[in-house]
């Protein structure tokens, strides 16, 4: 059985997200700016609208639930279950990677389901661990070739008559769906210029307590890296759509792993993340980018070249870079062929909108036999967003942060039918639980570390998303 594969008008996707920002489920997965270093074209080349799932997998701290009811198992458990079920019996030619499949969130508090860790505090929020959607049907957009497809699977049908008719049903659909997007009330213009005011959840005192409790621990040799946050709080104001606070931090933010994702009635995403966690080839080729190293960009070509140059010649910074590289060898290490972890790109800069870092690449290829959900087991959360030794660091991160992360320093993911898997750091993002938005930032700490310059560190990396919503310019 292959795909149903409809070649569609190409479009700008960010205009047709109206179509379906009012789902309670939905992804739309922005490459909203073009890769800023060498080695993958494909980074900042697709774009996903992912709508109108036909089951919906969540979990929490201690439940995991299909179409709202509790299943047996682990969250990670119930996803490979998931994609066995989906999986084509042989492979299935596509012009795009992600040909349907499984799409959303996963928090960083699913390491609680990996790991023994300290108990995280209580949840006010009351955010889902993890939510994703099972798609059989996905526009497809070619960012650099201007064109785009409907694809559609016909799943969970599996009489071949049937399916091929559900697929045919379902892209024509959507297909329908996003033509008549110029029939959605427009509420982006008349909701730009609301804004609203942030409220630091801490003062900074006590977040430079944390950073000092932090390098006291790390002096005392229970750790080499750790990273620290902090979080700004935000009433939405009425009348503001996540809509447009996706547009506005997207023109202050581009980045090639932007996205915007429901996750329930009262739950969005708005991200504007730069940083690929884990991307898993249908061959078996494994890639992650982790970041480490932030300098502030400057509007003057002279001093932000200069910025440029004083991080690629920091030795902290590059330290902080090889420590998460290790780390990120030793993960992979765990489910790819021995001999075949490496390291083709280490420390290189790499210049987004309102930052300059320094990313490296390790590749590695799956071990025979295992897939997307083994892959995640081994590395999440990612080691980026929580230090060396990844337990002793999240557990220091537990005693020193007030509130749990939720879906911050977790993942954006899709996982295609065809095994393949491509995923984000969540970082330089948005959470909104109900009338409530959350910013938030941080960064590596390690025996070097100024307190005062990590925590204004911090507030460069969260400036794109204060000024989203109260239109101040920092």
């Amino acid at each position: 059985m292959s795909l149903h594969i409809r070649p569609i008008a190409f479009a700008d996707p960010l205009t047709l997200v109206p179509a379906l920002a009012k789902d309670p489920v939905f992804a739309f997965l922005d490459s909203a700016a073009a890769d800023p270093g060498a080695g993958d074209e494909d980074r900042g080349r697709y774009s996903y609208l992912c709508a109108d799932p036909w089951r919906v997998i969540t979990a929490d701290d201690t439940t995991v639930r299909v179409d709202s009811r509790p299943v047996a198992g682990d969250p990670f458990a119930v996803l490979a279950a998931t994609l066995a079920e989906i999986a084509e019996d042989e492979p299935v030619a596509c012009p795009v990677p992600f040909a349907t499949g499984l799409c959303g969130v996963l928090g960083y508090g699913l390491g609680a389901w990996l790991e023994r860790l300290a108990p995280a505090p209580a949840d006010r929020l009351a955010l889902p661990a993890m939510t994703l959607g099972v798609y059989d049907c996905v526009a497809a957009f070619d960012l650099r070739a201007r064109k785009a497809w409907i694809v559609s699977s016909g799943r969970p049908e599996r009489d071949p008559r049937r399916r091929a008719a559900r697929a045919l049903a379902r892209a024509e659909a959507l297909e329908r769906r996003l033509a008549a997007v110029s029939l959605v009330p427009d509420e982006t213009a008349a909701a730009y210029e609301k804004t609203g005011s942030w409220r630091a959840e801490r003062p900074r005192a006590a977040i430079l307590a944390a950073i000092g409790k932090t390098i006291d621990a790390i002096e005392a040799g229970e750790l080499f890296q750790a990273n620290i946050t902090q979080r700004f709080l935000a009433d939405l104001p009425p009348g503001l759509d996540d809509l447009t606070l996706y547009r506005r931090l997207r023109r202050l933010s581009p980045a090639p792993f932007a996205a915007l994702v429901g996750c329930g009635a009262d739950h969005r995403l708005i991200g504007a993340s730069p940083e690929r966690f884990l991307r898993l080839g249908a061959e078996g080729r494994v890639e992650t980018r982790p970041i480490k190293g932030t300098r502030r960009r400057d509007a003057d070509p002279a001093r932000d070249a200069a910025q440029a140059a004083a991080l690629v010649a920091s030795e902290k910074d590059r330290a902080e870079n090889l420590m998460i590289v290790d780390l990120m060898r030793n993960d992979l290490g765990r489910v790819c062929a021995i001999g075949s972890v490496r390291v083709p790109r280490l420390i290189a800069l790499e210049s987004f909108a309102s930052v300059h870092h320094l990313v490296s690449a390790v590749e590695g290829r799956l071990r025979p036999g295992l897939g997307a959900i083994d892959l995640l087991r081994a590395c999440f959360p990612g080691g980026s967003v929580t230090g060396a030794p990844k337990i002793r660091a999240m557990d220091l991160i537990t005693a020193l942060e007030p509130a749990r992360r939720g879906w911050y320093c977790g993942s954006v993911a899709w996982i295609g039918a065809d095994g393949a898997m491509d995923s984000n750091i969540v970082i330089r993002s948005l959470t909104r639980a109900g009338a409530t938005l959350i910013a938030q930032a941080g960064g590596a700490i390690t025996a070097p570390s100024d307190p005062a310059e990590e925590y204004e560190e911090s507030l460069i990396k969260m400036a794109p998303l204060l000024s989203a919503l109260d239109g101040i310019e920092r």
